[in-house]
């Protein structure tokens, strides 16, 4: 029985400490300190409506705007609550015919690129909802960008380049452009594109959504 009530008050103790007031205490600190950040980097537009998070991509269908990286996230893709990777190796016939198959409408969709489809471009990240892009996965997608939205391919890569995200303190990590704010950008100084054709939008309201250019928080 003695050590019962020692083995009980111990587990009390540890779930005050560490399952409430420890939660407390970073939470409030985290709301003082930085709370846009732990609030989850929410992005609003000029009508202050949120329309995503700047850590989580959004896919894209209109030609105007810049397309992410493949999302293996949930069965459309970047759906937030089922972050994760396909767990397909190299060897995998469904990722290499995936990949074929990414690799084919990127050409039909940017006749225009003159280089080869950057890697990121056919590949997905471990979460399925990486942010960014490589700058050259988001130069290689300028002129269908530019073309789409009647303006010289010049324009649009100053924007996109304007927008590269240099690495953390100089030698973390690689350089990379958010998608989400780099398509923000454009519309900041080259308006909203016209939406797609109904045919052309896809069967879900998120891809039907994006198809017409309207930002939805994942």
């Amino acid at each position: 029985m003695k050590t019962m009530i020692i083995a009980l008050r111990t587990t009390i103790v540890t779930l005050v400490l560490t399952g409430l007031l420890y939660p407390f205490v970073m939470t409030g600190l985290a709301q003082v300190l930085f709370p846009w950040r732990a609030n989850g980097s929410l992005v609003t537009d000029e009508k202050g409506q949120v329309i995503g998070s700047e850590l989580i991509a959004q896919g894209f269908a209109n030609p105007a705007y810049l397309q992410p990286r493949p999302s293996a996230a949930g069965e459309k893709g970047y759906d937030a609550t089922s972050s994760s990777g396909s767990n397909l190796g190299p060897t995998s016939k469904k990722l290499q015919d995936r990949i074929k198959e990414d690799l084919k409408r990127l050409k039909e969709e940017n006749p225009d690129a003159s280089s080869p489809v950057p890697a990121d471009l056919v590949t997905a990240s471990g979460s399925g909802l990486d942010p960014h892009l490589s700058p050259q996965g988001a130069l290689w997608q300028v002129p269908r960008v530019a073309k789409a939205r009647g303006i010289s391919p010049e324009r649009v890569q100053a924007v996109v380049e304007a927008n590269v995200e240099e690495r953390t303190f100089g030698i973390l990590g690689e350089p990379g452009v958010n998608v989400l704010l780099v398509n923000l950008a454009l519309d900041r100084q080259f308006g909203r594109p016209a939406p797609l054709p109904v045919s052309e939008k896809k069967d879900t309201a998120k891809d039907s959504a994006a198809s017409a250019g309207v930002f939805l928080a994942p």
